[in-house]
């Protein structure tokens, strides 16, 4: 007879909290009553034990007789995205969850084309994996939320009539499009579509065509597809356009007269706009000392507040770049007119007279409101030139009373600069060069020259007088601050150096300088450009706010923006502060006007952030455009994102990042190491790490979603262990040439864990 089973000791509350708590998903009382070994009558006392639980707050019931720890979220739950993170993540929170608790971190998983589907603010009903107590990882069950009034797609003829299949990538389901109702669309046209209301609850909807914008192959349009996907304000009021076209001539009245001052301004070769001028001389007072003048156009003097004009300026916050057009922050009769400092044409400013030392160092500064006359427009490449020796016939004559003092002045502002230990990151830009058609031609890293420095630098030196004298006045101030960076960030910086042997000492201030120790100290190293990332991630977003908390980047205490109000809301707001400041005239800040400061800096922060996305969707769409005849080639680039879905690859062609999803790295299942920044496979142990060379064969590059897929070409294994495929050879590097990084190890046996 077999021995009776011995009744086991009853666990203690502890116990079952803890066994809950390690659960990656919500558990039930049976589950507790196997794992414990209990019997029929102790499920009486783990009733009571868990109510008891319950009642203390630690543990939470999930449905269907299921519990888990407080602040454990269900594994479908309805979540609110939030944003990026620095590694391109899709980052969401829970929809409910207490005011007074810090949420878990949830990565949303991107949809198959390789970008998020998501954009901030949407609600979504996830699926959601414990990772850990804090992190969660989820995907997309269901987009939930309001039907979209208009719908921007491309218009298609198939079987059954007229489709119009959203560009919108978080767009589940194509609309119907009735005969008659396509507007005169032709296929493959990018539509606007007004969303028609639902008459019954089965089949796709309805919508009806209400603008043509351009053939989908046609490029131009894709700048389009921005705008209406972001909701930029494009078009101006009839009354703004009539306010702005009102608009004449300032007079010297209550003025300086600054038109014999050889001012001029220095911009890109296709800039339309000229919001600001720059002069220079030696300082007669101070050997080694200079005196320059950075003279702004006066916007304030043209836009008033509570007028047409400043609500559209406002609700804008901002102009909005793309390769083929602007989205101006204000008329083009004031932007490209009134506002403009066109050569040879008399124009007001507010203008900031500031005298360096000979180390580029501050040491007063006053403003003026005046007129002027610019005695140039000059481009960077011009001046550039100029400055090396190779004078045309516009700069050949200005050499000696401008040129020579604006560069002697910027070596000035950088000694300044270093001394304060600014920030020095590696951030290239992307520049696409259009044909007289749209359509893309070329794209190459945008040249930084010494001449776009210099203006950078004075501009630098106007807003930091600006921020300074609205102080000393107490009026005010839309500052522009840069917060120190996340500690968090910076112990995983901290713990990538350490695993290169350079050490970063806790406890130390971390300043832009110490940041830039480090990157010299690899800047001709394999790692640099992997460093030079992670510091970059570890850094804050730059935001508008009346309060001063300095800016970290720059290292300056502080800092506001004053330069381009033709294009930034906020500069317009520091312009009108200085006006009522010194008591220029009636078309300063209102009385009161301090007091909405925070609600503006928080409305023009997001407008300039919706601007960053929009132009980095259209630049990414351009970019796919331009390879959609690569598709099949094998291209090279570094990987520049390492996420739990898939590494993000920065193209050396064009600077595109294509996605290489996690399913499409050689046959392994790979686990993410956050702090290290890399995708390690279990099997193999392969290691794809941030900053390493890749290569990979195009599969898709979809100009409509901006979306590029990369599948990498592995580099057979030496030992014969793993796959072993052979790349065809590619355009300018071989990949056999250069290992795709991975560790050997021979496999686990079968069965072994």
């Amino acid at each position: 007879m077999a021995a009776a089973r011995t009744k086991a000791a009853f666990p203690s509350k502890e116990a079952i909290l803890a066994f809950i708590e390690e659960s990656a998903t919500p558990v039930t009382r049976k589950e507790l009553v196997r794992a414990f070994g209990l019997r029929g009558s102790d499920r009486a006392e783990l009733r009571a034990v868990i109510t008891e639980l319950e009642e203390a707050g630690q543990l939470a019931p999930t449905g269907r007789r299921r519990y888990a720890a407080a602040g454990t979220l269900p594994p479908v739950t309805v979540v609110q995205v939030t944003g990026l993170d620095p590694d391109g993540e899709l980052l969401a929170r829970p929809l409910q969850w207490p005011a007074d608790k810090a949420p878990p971190v949830i990565y949303m998983a991107p949809e198959r084309r390789g970008r998020p589907a998501l954009a901030e603010g949407d609600r979504v009903l996830a699926r959601l994996k414990k990772v850990d107590d804090e992190v969660y990882e989820g995907r997309i069950m269901r987009v939930l939320g309001a039907v979209p009034k208009s719908v921007l797609g491309i218009y298609e003829i198939g079987e059954r009539g007229g489709r119009l299949r959203p560009t919108d990538k978080r767009a589940k389901q194509d609309y119907v499009v009735r005969p008659g109702e396509a507007g005169g669309a032709q296929a493959g046209e990018l539509v606007l579509a007004e969303v028609k209301p639902r008459h019954g609850r089965l089949g796709l909807r309805e919508a009806t065509v209400v603008e043509r914008l351009g053939a989908q192959g046609d490029q131009r349009a894709l700048s389009l597809i921005a705008i209406h996907e972001h909701g930029l304000p494009h078009v101006f009021s009839d009354e703004a356009v009539a306010e702005a076209e009102a608009a004449g001539p300032a007079d010297l009245a209550g003025r300086e007269d600054l038109r014999e001052l050889a001012l001029v301004t220095i911009d890109g070769a296709d800039a339309r706009d000229f919001d600001d001028a720059v002069w220079a001389e030696p300082d007669p007072e101070v050997p080694g000392g200079w005196h320059i003048l950075v003279a702004i156009a006066d916007v304030a003097h043209y836009v008033r507040p509570a007028s047409v004009l400043d609500r559209a300026a406002r609700e804008r916050g901002n102009s909005v770049y793309f390769p083929d057009r602007v989205v101006p922050m204000l008329p083009e009769a004031l932007s490209n007119g009134w506002c403009s400092l066109v050569p040879d044409q008399e124009r007001p400013c507010l203008a900031a007279h500031i005298w360096l030392d000979p180390e580029g160092k501050i040491t007063k500064h006053s403003f003026l409101r005046g007129l002027m006359r610019s005695r140039a427009r000059l481009t960077y490449e011009q001046v550039e030139a100029a400055h090396q020796g190779d004078p045309d016939e516009q700069t050949g004559p200005l050499m000696a009373p401008v040129i020579q003092p604006l560069y002697g002045a910027f070596r000035a502002l950088l000694a300044a600069r270093a001394n304060r230990g600014t920030l020095e990151l590696d951030l290239p830009e992307r520049q696409i060069k259009l044909d007289q058609l749209g359509k893309v031609i070329d794209i190459a890293p945008r040249q930084r020259l010494d001449s776009h420095r210099l203006i950078e630098e004075f501009m630098i030196a106007a807003n930091v007088a600006a921020a300074e004298t609205l102080e000393r006045l107490r009026q005010p101030c839309m500052y522009r601050v840069h917060d120190q960076p996340d500690p968090q960030k910076v112990e995983a910086l901290r713990e990538s150096l350490r695993s290169l042997d350079y050490r970063l000492a806790k406890g130390q201030p971390v300043r832009g300088e110490t940041f830039n120790r480090i990157l010299k100290k690899f800047k001709s190293s394999d790692y640099y450009e992997m460093i030079n990332d992670i510091i970059l991630r570890t850094q804050s977003q730059a935001v508008y706010s009346p309060k001063n908390i300095g800016h970290f980047g720059l290292a300056l205490t502080k800092y506001a923006h004053f330069t381009s109000p033709i294009r930034r809301y906020s500069d317009l707001l520091v312009h009108r502060a200085l006006i009522t400041g010194h008591g220029w005239g009636g078309d300063g800040l209102p009385d009161g006007a301090g007091d909405g400061f925070a609600e503006t800096a928080q409305h023009i922060s997001e407008t300039e952030r919706r601007a960053q996305i929009a132009e980095r969707d259209t630049l990414d769409r351009f970019t796919a455009a331009f390879l959609s005849e690569a598709v099949g080639r094998i291209l090279t680039g570094r990987v520049r994102g390492v996420t739990r879905f898939g590494l993000f690859v920065e193209l050396d062609e064009t600077g595109g990042d294509a996605l290489v999803p996690m399913r499409s790295l050689p046959d392994d299942r790979y686990d993410h190491d956050e702090r290290r920044h890399c995708l390690i496979g279990r099997r193999w142990g392969r290691i794809y790490r941030l900053g390493e060379r890749v290569a990979g064969r195009l599969t898709e590059a979809d100009p409509v979603t901006g979306g590029l897929l990369l599948s990498l070409v592995e580099k057979g294994n030496s030992d014969g262990n793993g796959p072993n495929e052979e790349p065809e050879p590619a355009e300018g590097w071989d990949p056999l040439e250069e290992t795709i990084p991975y560790r050997n190890r021979k496999p686990r046996r079968k069965g072994r864990r």
